[in-house]
């Protein structure tokens, strides 16, 4: 015999009270929060000074200086001269000691162009040389970097640049 059930079941139901309540004070705890931060630039105050400070940036990206055939120099889109590479490298060493700097030479290129480029190199404090170069008979692959040392004094001084 079948059981007759008296009782209406009710469908489960979702109560969203709770949540709209979170929401709310989410939005009210961000809009609070971002008028703290606008108004702190606004002190007048003298921040302390401090001798020693890390940049709070990534490292800069290495400088590559590309010698063509002729001889000419190019730094990125700009095309540069012996004294304005001097300049723009002493610029980069100021505000980054550690900066690095990849020499891209014409295998064309006369060697005494190249060497005037790491000499300017030296003469701006740069210490972290790389030699652009691509292994033989691969015509269309990504060029390697040869690092140079250009601080070691067993090497023949601290102007010989020589390979690791």
């Amino acid at each position: 015999m079948p059981l007759k059930l008296t009782e209406e079941t009710d469908e489960p139901t979702l109560n969203l009270t709770p949540l709209v309540d979170i929401v709310f004070l989410l939005v009210i705890f961000f809009m609070v929060g971002t008028q703290f931060t606008a108004d702190e630039g606004e002190y007048d105050i003298a921040l302390p000074e401090v001798g020693i400070t890390e940049p709070l940036t990534a490292l800069p990206d290495e400088i590559v200086v590309t010698i063509y055939p002729d001889g000419r120099l190019r730094v990125g889109d700009e095309w540069v001269s012996t004294l304005q590479l001097r300049d723009m490298l002493v610029r980069a060493r100021g505000n980054y000691p550690d900066q690095a700097v990849i020499v891209r030479g014409d295998s064309r290129v006369p060697y005494q162009r190249v060497m005037d480029v790491l000499s300017v190199c030296r003469e701006a404090g740069i210490t972290d040389i790389s030699l652009a170069n691509r292994p033989r008979g691969t015509e269309n692959a990504a060029a390697q970097q040869v690092p140079l040392r250009t601080d070691t004094p067993d090497a023949g001084g601290p102007n010989t640049p020589h390979r690791d």
